[in-house]
Formats: structure tokens, sequence, C-alpha cells
């Protein structure tokens, strides 16, 4: 007898679905080898123009080896005989944006040439947003945009086509060099009427794509390369967004692939941090779009995706990537960014009379089955379906299905039975094997399953599985055993797998229905559709979730930064400040004013209304002197996306009030104490709180100076605490304000430490009622301008050295680029006139059962300080002014929950 074989089980192996897609967590950040290497280690990919056919069928052969080493051979070989299937220009729509051509113009260059050497011709329609941003800024011209549009006036449009065509030659040549015939096309494909002649000037509806222009590039051996610029009937020359060309391109060349190359490299759940490997729009789209996170403009994006596919062949699809990943996206299963299509909607049945048409079922089910006798066998199997419970999973062309047998109740065994798994060739390359897969996995936590050893799809099922046995050509799969009896139950499985091998099923596989072979039949092929090679080692395969795919990157940090890859919004955002003057507002308008994506459109003091604001260069801004009433009225009419509230203690409730009231219920952060002990405001702490919490609140409180600090420096220890932490703080005498008092006194503090508010200070009970345990906390005011230091003293319940301590930290914070974990207690030189906090020391006490941490904070902004002392006087309270050592945590929960990049604005020096 063949030896039995077992693969480990992967154990309590994680997960990712929230809804009804799962996914184990395996990295796919491979990158495909680059065009650079690959030229010198294979020379003749440099292409010449006048290289005979022989020489094109060598290139091709080479590259095809080269891009097995992103993929299987079988998957390469699958995916390009698939997208040769159509004409040239039917292959892929690639959008570029501006971006992507200023950054990474090497990458896209190589993938494109690559794409080229195996006889492609993408259609490559690129944007220059970004740089026309810089270059309207530069030319004294403010970008202007209406609903995300851009107006376009005369001088706007003017330096537009004379980037567009500067962008478009640039990546024409880089092409050029690399031995790729590209032509640029910045004229004579769209056509174009006035969006909106009156709201957006000079900006166009394509109502005409000619696509004779591209046809003749591809003829000619050219990869056509185009601009988004369009004219009307009379000559006009209008612009367009890139995005819309690609899409009314597509709709005109219908093919199989539309691109647009990202710097994110795919959308991102924010939920789990993980990005999205694929989309079912026919399963998904209603769930997705009900997703806190999808909002913004990655709403739109989805929108107008599903919007271009519905308008599509169902063999056409969207994929979200970064350009280095576009060969390892288009040519194999796993995939490298977020593909997007339509799919079909997955039907689930239990019973054999709710079958529309019995025969569809019957043909699906004899396309797997061998030999002449295959009728008689479906038929077989269906007699005995017919008498039990299963449950039947197929999409509306039954390209796949699957059906499951679930526990007998009579059985020990609390293991479902895939019976039946019959996928199509399409069924296999459009993925909805996985969907299909996915689902059962939501209704069935434990199942096993048989398969040939000689499978071409073999490795597929590793990817589903847990864990495996081999016998004797079979191999038996399953996923769910685990807890106190999993153990016993592998056991179980090998005992009886390996005495009666699939007949351990007791007859429900459709094989064993399979009558004995009648006289001459012969065997029928096996089934010639894979998208994988054999081998056993667990690939990595793309499946299609809303809510989850595999981790980007691994992270000690519970609750890491959401980086640009969370980014929904591109918009700028319109934020009112109340309370505008002394060191906050000042402070606050700097940081709105160096913030790309922050557009300050009203400020509100009493005493400065009038008055011009200075030091904002967006904008001309006049002080106002705004009521309650006002700003009910403004919120009506939905004139400010984001309320700063930065006035004392007790003063800014008619105000959140008024914003209440209104119809819009804009985001409100409060930069005041007022509503940090209010359960139904978020608590706005990104490294403590989860940034998911703060993304989708409209009520934020901001945290203290003295308590962000504090709680960062003790978090980490919570569960090892043995007893009430005590803070011993320091602040700069910039913290007691410019009202002359003992406190701010240089003279009374030189060679001086005051002490003040030694017990029950507002930011004890912060701490402590945040952090969920009692704290003490000591402050004292020293004769150093700004800065904050707090000496912490820990008791802990069991014994931890130093670098137990200091690890813990930096796990914690592991990716926070405004957390630093030192080993040696922090110096406030060293932090002053720099964002966020630096935590160190980890002196542990001789028994090991008390730690000290020190820890570091600026309690202004920098470049701000002197300015603002000029400014100030007496309006200012001591605490509105050391609430300024959070003000980069001010600018983290405005990014958050206005759906930007958490530091986009923070300078990270």
């Amino acid at each position: 007898m063949q030896a039995l074989r077992l693969r480990a089980c992967r154990g309590a192996v994680s997960w990712g679905r929230a809804s009804h897609i799962q996914r184990p967590l395996i990295s796919c950040s491979t990158r495909p080898l680059q065009r650079a290497s690959a030229i010198a280690c294979c020379p003749e990919l440099q292409r010449n123009y006048s290289s005979d056919q022989s020489s094109a069928i060598s290139t091709r052969s080479t590259v095809i080896q080269l891009l097995s080493n992103i993929g299987s051979k079988r998957e390469v070989q699958q995916y390009l005989s698939h997208f040769s299937s159509v004409s040239s220009q039917q292959f892929a729509v690639i959008k570029v944006g501006g971006a992507i051509i200023t950054e990474h113009l090497k990458t896209l260059s190589a993938a494109l040439a690559f794409l080229n050497h195996i006889g492609l011709f993408p259609v490559v329609v690129h944007g220059a947003g970004p740089q026309l941003n810089k270059m309207l800024e530069a030319a004294g011209v403010q970008p202007q945009f209406e609903d995300g549009i851009r107006v376009t006036d005369g001088k706007t449009l003017a330096l537009a086509r004379s980037l567009f065509l500067e962008e478009n030659l640039k990546l024409v040549e880089e092409l050029e060099g690399l031995g790729v015939r590209a032509r640029p096309i910045t004229s004579g494909v769209f056509t174009a009427d006035y969006l909106d002649k009156a709201k957006y000037h000079l900006v166009g509806k394509i109502n005409h794509v000619d696509k004779t222009p591209i046809e003749a590039a591809i003829r000619a051996g050219c990869l056509p390369i185009l601009t988004s610029m369009a004219e009307t009937l009379e000559g006009q020359v209008l612009n367009v967004n890139a995005d819309v060309a690609a899409g009314e391109l597509a709709r005109t060349l219908q093919p199989l692939k539309i691109v647009y190359l990202s710097e994110k490299g795919g959308l991102f759940n924010a939920d789990t941090n993980e990005k999205i490997s694929a989309i079912n729009l026919d399963e998904e789209y209603d769930q997705l779009m009900s997703l806190w996170w999808v909002r913004h403009g990655t709403r739109l994006k989805i929108k107008e995706i599903k919007d271009l596919l519905d308008s599509l062949p169902r063999t056409s699809s969207v994929a979200i990537i970064h350009p280095g990943d576009l060969q390892k996206e288009l040519f194999t299963d796993s995939g490298a960014g977020t593909l997007i299509r339509r799919g079909n909607k997955l039907n689930v049945k239990s019973s054999l009379s709710e079958f529309e048409d019995i025969n569809v079922l019957k043909e699906a089910l004899a396309r797997d089955s061998e030999g002449l006798d295959a009728a008689a066998t479906v038929d077989q199997y269906l007699q005995g379906l017919a008498k039990r419970s299963f449950k039947a999973y197929f999409d509306e062309p039954m390209e796949a299905l699957a059906i499951v047998i679930p526990p007998d109740s009579e059985s020990r065994s609390s293991l479902a039975h895939l019976s039946t798994f019959s996928i199509t060739k399409a069924g296999w390359l459009t993925n909805v094997s996985d969907n299909v897969f996915s689902s059962i996995k939501k209704d069935f936590p434990k199942l096993l399953w048989t398969v040939k050893e000689n499978d071409e799809n073999l490795t597929w099922f590793f990817d589903k599985s847990d864990g495996s046995l081999s016998h004797e050509g079979e191999v038996l799969f399953w996923y769910g055993i685990n807890g106190n009896n999993s153990v016993e139950e592998v056991k179980d499985l090998m005992v009886e797998f390996g005495k009666h091998g699939s007949k351990m099923l007791a007859g429900s596989n459709i094989q064993s229905r399979r009558p004995p072979p009648t006289t001459g039949a012969t065997k029928s092929q096996a089934r010639a559709y894979s998208t994988r090679a054999f081998t056993l080692k667990p690939p990595q395969k793309r499946t299609f979730s809303s809510s989850t795919t595999s981790f980007s990157q691994r992270t000690t940090n519970p609750n890491p930064p959401f980086g640009a890859r969370h980014s929904t919004n591109t918009e700028p955002a319109k934020v009112a400040l109340i309370g505008a003057r002394g060191y906050t507002g000042q402070a606050l308008i700097n940081l709105i004013n160096s913030h790309p994506n922050m557009d300050l459109r009203y400020v509100s003091s009493r005493e400065l209304a009038g008055q011009q604001l200075q030091g904002y260069d967006k904008r001309t801004i006049t002080y106002q002197n705004l009521s309650a009433d006002d700003v009910r009225k403004m919120e009506d009419r939905g004139d400010v996306d984001c309320w700063v509230m930065a006035l004392p203690n007790g003063v800014c409730k008619p105000f959140v009030d008024a914003v209440d009231q209104g119809k819009k219920k804009s985001l409100i952060i409060d930069l005041s104490a007022d509503y940090r002990f209010n359960k139904d405001w978020v608590y706005g702490l990104p490294e403590l709180v989860p940034r998911s919490t703060i993304a989708k609140a409209t009520r934020i409180s901001n945290p203290g100076c003295y308590a962000t600090a504090a709680q960062l420096a003790i978090a980490p220890l919570l569960s090892h605490l043995g007893g009430q932490p005590t803070v011993f703080g320091v602040s700069g005498y910039s913290g007691a304000g410019t009202k002359p008092s003992p406190k701010n006194d240089v003279g009374n503090l030189t060679n001086n430490l005051i002490p003040y508010s030694l017990t029950d200070h507002i930011h004890e009970r912060e701490i402590s009622t945040q952090l969920g345990t009692s704290v003490a906390f000591i402050p004292h005011v020293a004769v150093w301008f700004q800065g904050i230091h707090h000496t912490i003293s820990i008791p802990l319940k069991e014994k931890m050295t130093s670098r137990d301590i200091r690890t813990l930290y930096q796990d914690r914070f592991a990716g926070e680029k405004l957390v630093k974990v030192t080993g040696e207690p922090p110096l406030v030189k060293n932090i002053s006139g720099k964002h966020g906090v630096e935590i160190g020391g980890f002196g542990v006490h001789s028994d090991g059962n008390r730690v000290v941490i020190c820890t570091t904070i600026d309690n202004l902004l920098k470049g701000a300080a002197t300015q603002c002392l000029r400014e100030y006087n007496e309006f200012t309270s001591v605490f509105l002014v050391l609430m300024l050592t959070a003000a980069q945590t001010f600018l983290e929960n405005m990014n958050l929950a206005l759906g930007y990049a958490e530091y986009e604005g923070i300078p990270l020096d």
C-alpha cells in the first residue's frame, strides 16, 4: 500500500472576510521582474525595429519565460491566450495618472514594454492633474474645483494643453528608449460638447470616440499613447478628466481589461487595514456601498466602475494596481491589486425541485464525468441526492457548481462534505470558483473533500484547506478542524482515509455513483482547464471580497496608522475655525495653510472681526464674528465640511448645538475639554482609539497635551499594572499663557519649579477615564519656554526587565510616525519644535516590580511660537495654550474623519 502522507495543518489559520468571503492572510507583495533587470540578463529584449519574425518569436518566448517567474507557466499561457483571443485594441485600456508619470515613469515604461514584447497592444490614456496644479500655482492661478471637476478657464486650458503634450512626449520617449514603438495621439479621438459652460467653462462631455487613430497606430506596430483632451465639432479644445476619457474609450473598444494605475496599488479595507483583492459587483455591490469607509472619492470610483462594467461584456474587468505589479495582475490567479468584475450572483438551492431546469444541472454534473456512462452516473447521483439533505451553490450560467452534504446527525463527525465541485474553463479564468467556495465557507465552518492527486487545480485546493492527506492517488482536504478535539479528529481521518480512501464518504461523491464500465468504453480527456500548474506549494489565490484580503503588511501594532492607501478623498475640505485668535488659532491656521487638502473658508473672532487674516496664503479671508445662528444657516447651506472649535472650556456648546440643528451634520472637532467625557463624542487619540472609529466619527473631542503624552506612555503596560501610576509632569512657561502670573514670570521661574493643581487636575480625570484605571497626575511649570516632560512611576504586577518593556512599547507603536521609542530618557530640548511624542528611559527597579518611564512632547508648533506670542494677550486661557501639544493629533483627526491620509500635512521631521 502506498504510504499515507499528511500535510501539517496550518492550525488556527486566520480568515478575514467580514461578510461571506474568506481568505487566508497570506501576503502577496511579490513584485515582477522589472524591464531593466530583464534586459541586463537577456539583451535580446532590447528590440530592434528591423528584427525579423524569428527574432520576434524568440523575444516573445523569452518574455513568457520571464513572466513564469511571477506565476506558473500554465497561468501565463492561459491568460496570454485569453488576451490574444481578441483584436489588439480590445486587450486593455490603461489609464495612467499624472503622479504615475512623475514618480514611476521607468517602472510604467518597463511594464508596457513587457506587454508589447509578447505581442499585446494596450491603449494608454494619461492625465496630468498633480503637475497641472503645481504649474497653476507657480503661475499664480489658484486651482478651482466644483463638484470634483476642475473649472477650466482659457489660461488654465492653455497651460493644460502645453503640459499634456509635454507629459505625453515624456512617456513616448521613455518607451522608444526601451525599443518600443509608441505613437503620441493628442487629438482626433475624443469629440465633446460643453459639460456646463457657465459653471465649468472649457470642460467637455465626450459624445463620440473615433478609434481610427488607435487602430492605425496598432497596425503600424505602435503603442497608442493618448491625452485626455477633446474637441468640439467647431474645433474648440476642451479639458476632460482622464478617468472619464478612459471610461468612454473602454465603452467604444470594449476591452477585456480596463486598468487604473495607482500609487496605492489597489483599494483598501479600512476596517481590516488590508488590500481588497477582488470585488464581484453583482454579488457584493450593495453590501460594499453600505460600508462606512466607502466614501468620498472611493465611493465615486466604485460607482463609476460599476456603471462602466454594466455597459461592457461580462468578460471585461477593471484592475486598480501599481505599475510595478502590472504583469502579476494580468498573468497570475493571485493578482496584485484590486480586480473588479460584474461576475454573477450566486444561487443556493437545497432540493432538486427548486431547480428550474433539471437538465441544466445534469449537464453541469456530466461535464466532469469520464466515459460514455456520464448520463447514467449523473442519474444515479441525483437519485441519491433526492434522499438526503444538501446545499447546491452555482452562478447564473452555471459555470461553477458545488454541492455540499451537511454532517450526518447520526454520525459523530461534525464535518460537512463537498460532494461536487465542477468549474468550467471560464469559471476558473474569471475566479467565480473563489466566490462559490467562499459562500460555502460561510455556511459550513468545517468541511472535507477529496481530489485526484493529478488534478490540474490541485494547488487551488491546497490554498483553500487547512490540512490534507495523500493516499494512493487521492488527496483528502479539510478546513475548520481546530480546538480541543482537533488532534483526535485528524487521527480519525487518517485511519478512515488510509483504510478506505474516498469510499469513506459513503458514496456521496458523484464518482462513487459511476456504474461499472461497459465494454468498449473509452476514457475521455481529463479536464482541459487549469489556472495553476501542479505543485505541492500552497499558492496565493485571489478571492472575491469587498471586506478583506491578505495582509499587505504584517505589524505588531493592533491599531496601525491609516496611510495614503486608505485615503478616499481627493477634493479640498471647506474648514471653518471658531475662536481663531492667540496661540491656538494661529497655530491651526499655519497647519491648515500647509495642508494640501484643507481649504480654510471662515475664521471667527470677536476681537479681530473686520481685520484681514494674516499667515494664510490660499485665499484672502477676513475675520468675522459668527453667532450661533450664523453657524446654523451656514450648516443648512452646506458651506462647511469641518468646524474646528478652538474656544476656551465651557464656551462652544451654542455653536455645537447650531451645527447639530443644521441640515448637513458636518464634522466638528472640539479642542476644549467640554466633550472629552461625553460618550456621544469620539475621543480623538489615533494611536490608542481605533482609527476606523475616528474615521467614522462626525463629533471628535481632541485630547489635551499632558493627557496625550501620559496615555501613550502608560497604555502598553495596562495589562501589567500592579498599582496606580504616578505622573510627575513639567511644562514650559508658554503653557501658562501670557497674562502676567508667577507661572510665566521668567524671573520667578529661574532656579525654580512651580507645582500647581496638585490633585484633581482636569488632565488627571482625562487620563484616568480614557485608560480605564486610576492615574495620579502632578503638574509643574519650569523656566524653559516650550515642551512638556513626564516622569512616570508605574508599579508592575509581575517582574519584568527593561528590555521586555522596551520591546513591548516598540511592538505596540510599530509604524507610528508621531511616536518615537528610545532607550535613553528623552530630553525636552530634543523634542522642541517637532511634532510627536518621545518615550524612553524604561528604568526598572532592582526588585523588578516598578518601572520609570519618561516622555516628552512639544506644546507649541514649529515656527509658530514667536509670532503667536507677539499677537497673544489676556484672551487665551492656560488650558487653551497647553492644548496645543496635541496639535498634530488635531490634524490626524481631521485627516481621518475627512478621508485623507492620516499624516497628510503634518511635518514628519
